[in-house]
């Protein structure tokens, strides 16, 4: 609830200022969005093994590594890779609640990505951006940006719910998701060892 009160600092958590400067895709498709987040965590693991955990990312699927009873149902979010949740494709559903059926209100598409260097995936009033770059030998600087349109003209209802959910909650919850996808990666190169990163695959 006191999210508000720092906000500046909040909207910029972990980031550099040449990260929050630095153009992410997405950045073009809501000019006038309201609400711009960027923030960033270390990880030491390389971009190869931080990816696949944000593509399995979803409700009910591997969940968002984060409070799982308010984002998951209570189920817990995965500790492995799950290899059937790993054909990327464009216009894949990411779902942000249990909804039967996915729709452009419950659920963010994959718009665009570059295998291993950056995911974008969006809905008609926001955006969700992520970035992998190399830090280091074998680490990785993982960012991720978040815009958002509120709609009080056309939307009212949906906007009010954007400003409870992003202004109040987001920082709580991502912060730990970015936290939880750090403890994943560097566990599980921990385990692998040194890995040589692939060349990234695009998909628009």
């Amino acid at each position: 609830m006191t999210a508000p009160l720092y906000r500046r600092w909040h909207l910029r958590w972990g980031a550099t200022p040449a990260e929050i400067a630095a153009a992410l895709p997405g950045d073009a498709l809501l000019p006038r969005a309201q609400y711009r987040s960027t923030r960033a965590i270390t990880i030491d693991a390389t971009p190869h093994a931080v990816w696949p955990w944000l593509v399995q990312v979803g409700c009910l699927r591997a969940g968002f590594y984060s409070n799982d009873l308010l984002d998951n149902l209570g189920h817990p979010s995965a500790t492995t890779i799950l290899p059937e949740l790993h054909d990327l494709q464009v216009g894949n559903w990411v779902p942000m609640s249990p909804a039967a059926t996915p729709t452009d209100r419950t659920a963010f598409k994959v718009h665009s990505f570059e295998e291993n260097a950056w995911l974008l995936w969006t809905k008609p009033d926001s955006t969700w951006a992520w970035r992998l770059s190399p830090a280091g030998a074998s680490g990785t600087r993982l960012i991720t940006r978040i815009r958002a349109v509120y709609d009080w003209q056309h939307h009212p209802l949906t906007a009010l719910l954007g400003v409870v959910l992003l202004e109040f909650g987001d920082f709580a919850m991502l912060r730990r998701m970015l936290r939880g996808i750090k403890t994943r990666a560097e566990s599980l190169a921990g385990e692998a060892g040194p890995a040589a990163r692939p060349a990234g695959r695009i998909g628009r």
